[in-house]
């Protein structure tokens, strides 16, 4: 009873203030009914029963027929605080509240109404609808506007400068805008909020999403082109605090598309890395905005009868453009595709194809469908965040030049990842434009200086991308690209689109001009690149045997890296050349001497051990730790010539029973003892061998290895390093210790070594963790594993001291 009562009270002064408005038409008493209205407005409740009172037409007919400026100002005030909210806006501007304000306006009134006026256009005008901008724009309210963004009064230039960012929502009213001059205003505006005693980001967004608006007519853009706006745009783009903008602002530049100059203009300003970056960015989708914010260039009809199928407003706009018809009412309704019987399903294409987006493709939110067709007989092509910047990359890549802006190292790494990491399938734009890269002949010499097709080769056929290396990082969103349709296959054709550029006789001469009078760094990068897009023979031997290419490649190793994955690339590129020179061959990763670790040869110096020996020892060496080995003369003296003159020469030894053996610790002298008593593989030269993962430097093992050189134990050296070989280059053995074992220096270590790192099915990526330590390892003597390298490239056996491949 007591809320009745209220909504009683609270709905008769507002009743009474509404007859008192409609009744007395005198200054005095309008502007004090007025103002009463005003302040019962300030409440939600009262400000709905005010317009359902009818309030708002009279107040309007008050703004025309006062003369005096204190009741105007008090009628403003009323209209303002009647806009609450989107729905009484809205009721507003239907009632024609919107258009004798601007009339107002523009009749250059006192400042104080001034002030009021642009407040109550301000308020009118959040969330512009339609009627608000045609209002306001047919009371001649858009000069005033712009006159008034330069008004000394800081509380009127802003609320104009607001009012015009707002009437950007709609587009019929962009045009008249830019011709006034709001373009100009606008672009002041944000570039002296963005300057350095400009404001902060939250007073930035409503007129970055005006001037992005702006973008839409091509008026407005020729005039935005002229005043500066695209190096503001391209601020934007560049400036990590305005990432929630950068989607809309690349939209935006999507209405530069067919523009020549602009387009170049953007290019020079750096876009196109912008654009490779934007495409597995992390920022947002693009705002949607309401249909009255389309291009005023193309306005779109509107049928409120009932909704029509998009194909026929379609053809009814072409027939009343091109003259067939004189309006929509000339076609008739029933051409329509809802009355036509719908016409019997396609058959199913051989090869599905994907349909090419087009400028107007804009306008469609997230996929493309061609009209009139189910869904399951075409496919559609995606279009989400990044369909803006594939759209603009695929616009300069159509170029006669395309590589300067992108085949570049960032503009593939953004390609490749937005190909490889989106989380859903990946638009095909993006490998079209791959594609048509590659089969640009101006685009060869970028691809090879840019180490491009050794990224599209590691990237897409051996699935390693930049960031995967040196360390392989988890990707909880990322999906394998085989799954998403990214085959090596796709990454093949590309590479084989580069080896019909690089085998024409254009190519040919880029390339021997690269590789030959070429910088250092160029010289270097083309004969990386080389067997990755040559697979004529007379063509890869002339530029890389015969020319020099291959060991200015492997003289490069040692030296600073042109490319975060230059190892990893001559890896791969010393592996495809070893396929090229011997397509059959498959070199044996372990030397042929027998050595079965499984079922060891009987022992033969195992008949002396123990403390009742089978065979009685007529010698003992003695070890610097005071152990007794015991040993046959006659076995000892035979096995070696060092031993032979020292036990059956003129040295005092000859004549000794216990001979005392300096430096030798007991695990290498065991293989040694092994080896004079005619043991061969019984296992002994595997115990001072450290298992994997322990160095090898300064072990047991180098001290053995040492001991038989020192002794002119050949045999025992080369069973010593095929044990090594057997233990750290074998199954159990992982990258890491391949420089671990080319560290010991002996040149059949490091043929081994050499064998690993480029043999045959070996995974790429532990290809080159090996190919990094055998460079560390290496230092600055980059001879030996250069000559090794080359041995194995060429297939050439090599392990001998002083060998060399000459090429």
């Amino acid at each position: 009873m007591r809320e009745t009562r209220r909504g009683r009270t609270l709905k008769r002064p507002n009743s009474l203030a509404v007859t008192i408005l409609q009744c007395v038409k005198t200054d005095s008493i309008q502007n004090r009914t007025a103002r009463a209205l005003g302040n019962l407005a300030m409440e939600p409740e009262s400000c709905g029963d005010i317009h359902s009172a009818g309030a708002v037409p009279l107040l309007v007919e008050s703004l025309t027929a006062c003369q005096d400026s204190q009741c105007l100002q008090s009628v403003v005030r009323a209209l303002r605080n009647l806009a609450d909210s989107p729905q009484h806006r809205l009721a507003l501007a239907q009632q024609g509240a919107v258009r004798p304000l601007a009339e107002l306006l523009a009749a250059a009134p006192d400042p104080a109404l001034t002030l009021a006026l642009v407040r109550a256009l301000l308020e009118l005008s959040r969330g512009c609808s339609r009627a608000c901008a045609e209002q306001l724009s047919l009371g001649g309210g858009l000069g005033p506007l712009v006159s008034l963004a330069s008004h000394p009064k800081k509380a009127v230039r802003e609320a104009a400068i607001l009012i015009l960012a707002n009437l950007c929502a709609q587009g019929l009213v962009r045009p008249a805008l830019g011709n006034a001059g709001g373009v100009e205003v606008l672009l002041g505006e944000l570039r002296r909020r963005r300057g350095p005693n400009g404001a902060g980001p939250a007073s930035q967004q409503p007129l970055v999403r005006a001037v992005c608006l702006l973008c839409r007519e091509a008026i407005n853009r020729a005039r935005l082109r002229d005043a500066g706006g695209l190096e503001l745009l391209m601020g934007l783009l560049r400036d990590p605090r305005a990432s929630a903008w950068h989607p809309r602002v690349v939209a935006a530049l999507v209405g530069f598309l067919y523009d020549t100059g602009a387009l170049g203009r953007l290019q020079a300003l750096g876009l196109v890395p912008l654009l490779a970056g934007q495409l597995c960015g992390d920022a947002g989708d693009e705002e949607e905005e309401g249909r009255e914010a389309a291009s005023w260039d193309f306005p779109e009809e509107r049928t409120p009868e009932r909704a029509e199928a998009g194909s026929f407003r379609s053809l009814r706009s072409w027939l009343i453009s091109e003259g067939y018809a004189a309006g929509p009412g000339d076609i008739s309704p029933d051409w329509s595709p809802e009355r036509c019987p719908p016409p019997p399903p396609p058959p199913e294409p051989a090869e599905p194809t994907s349909p090419t987006l087009g400028p107007t493709s804009l306008r469609t939110p997230r996929t493309l469908r061609t009209p009139g067709r189910s869904p399951a007989a075409t496919s559609e092509e995606p279009w989400g965040r990044e369909g803006p910047a594939l759209l603009l990359l695929s616009r300069f890549s159509q170029a006669p030049d395309p590589s300067g802006a992108l085949v570049t190292g960032s503009a593939l790494c953004g390609l490749l990842a937005y190909v490889t990491g989106s989380p859903g399938p990946p638009s095909p734009r993006a490998l079209r434009i791959l594609a048509r890269l590659t089969c640009n002949p101006a685009c060869l010499e970028a691809f090879v200086r840019s180490y491009g097709a050794a990224l599209l080769r590691a990237w897409l056929v051996l699935g390693v991308a930049p960031d995967d290396w040196p360390t392989l990082r988890a990707r909880p969103a990322r999906r394998q690209h085989r799954e998403l349709g990214v085959s090596p296959i796709r990454g093949e054709m590309l590479l084989q689109n580069l080896t019909v550029q690089a085998e024409s006789p254009f190519g040919v001469g880029a390339l021997t001009h690269l590789l030959l009078s070429g910088s250092p760094e160029d010289r270097v990068a083309c004969a990386l690149t080389l067997p990755f897009i040559c697979r004529k023979p007379s063509l890869w031997r002339r530029l890389l045997l015969d020319q020099g290419g291959l060991r200015l490649l492997l003289s490069a190793l040692t030296r600073p890296a042109p490319h975060p994955l230059f190892l990893f690339f001559a890896a791969d590129s010393l592996s495809c050349l070893q396929g090229l020179v011997s397509p059959t061959a498959i070199p044996a990763l372990l030397s042929p001497v027998p050595l079965d670790l499984d079922s060891p040869s009987p022992c033969l110096y195992e008949p002396l051990l123990g403390p009742a020996p089978i065979l009685a020892p007529d010698l003992h060496f003695l070890l610097d730790s005071g152990l007794r080995l015991p040993a046959r003369r006659a076995a000892s003296a035979t096995a070696s010539p060092f031993f032979r003159a020292l036990l059956a020469g003129s040295f005092a030894e000859a004549q000794m029973d216990l001979v005392p053996l300096r430096g030798l610790s007991p695990s290498a002298a065991r293989p040694i003892l092994h080896h004079l008593h005619g043991c061969r593989g019984c296992g002994a030269a595997l115990g001072p061998i450290p298992p994997p993962g322990q160095p090898l430097l300064g072990s047991e093992a180098e001290e053995a290895l040492e001991a038989a050189g020192r002794f002119l134990l050949p045999g025992l050296e080369e069973e010593l390093e095929e044990a090594v070989s057997r233990i750290h280059l074998g199954p159990h053995g992982g990258p890491e210790s391949v420089g671990e074992v080319f560290r010991l220096g002996r040149p059949r270590l490091v043929a081994h070594c050499a064998r690993w790192t480029l043999g045959p099915g070996q995974c790429p990526r532990k290809r080159a963790l090996a190919l990094v330590g055998l460079v560390e390892a290496a230092g600055e003597e980059a001879g030996p594993l250069t000559e090794a390298l080359l041995a194995v490239v060429m297939g050439v056996e090599m392990g001998g001291k002083g060998s060399s491949v000459d090429c």
